[in-house]
């Protein structure tokens, strides 16, 4: 019998070191950098959602992701775009705010000295049981127990 780890040993890696069937919580800048097309920070996470594209791994978004996403349409009175984005996001597994994440998000932000929605994209990425958090930012440096991918 084979198990997961020796699997992930000799399995190709993916983008990150991902391997196949990893399930990531993608922070909220990746989204908003690939739905806007960024020029200079999209091209360091799009080798991601390719390989969600292809099925070779799984993306989830936190419930703070989703309202962050569209946040900036609705400020700009463009709720026909914050509508697009939605149904876009709405591809992938939507992590919850339960009171689970949220007590959970009080400990790690504590413990990391984290914002309170870097704390919930932490802990939404626990509770899921995330192969990895993949974000853009410096914050998470601390953290430790879940690799935190930033592109490469």
């Amino acid at each position: 019998m084979v198990t997961r780890a020796r699997v992930r040993t000799t399995s190709a890696l993916l983008w990150g070191g991902l391997s196949e069937g990893d399930t990531v919580l993608v922070d909220t800048a990746p989204w908003i950098y690939l739905l806007e097309d960024h020029a200079e920070f999209a091209p360091r996470f799009v080798g991601l959602f390719e390989a969600a594209e292809r099925g070779q791994i799984h993306l989830a978004l936190s419930a703070v992701t989703l309202s962050e996403v569209l946040t900036g349409p609705f400020k700009a009175g463009q709720t026909a775009l914050a509508k697009r984005y939605e149904t876009a996001l709405g591809a992938y597994l939507l992590v919850p705010l339960s009171a689970a994440v949220a007590s959970l998000a009080a400990q790690l932000r504590v413990q990391y000295r984290l914002k309170l929605p870097d704390a919930v994209q932490l802990a939404s990425a626990l509770q899921l049981g995330a192969a990895a958090l993949v974000t853009h930012d410096r914050d998470f440096s601390a953290v430790q127990g879940l690799p935190v991918l930033m592109g490469p």
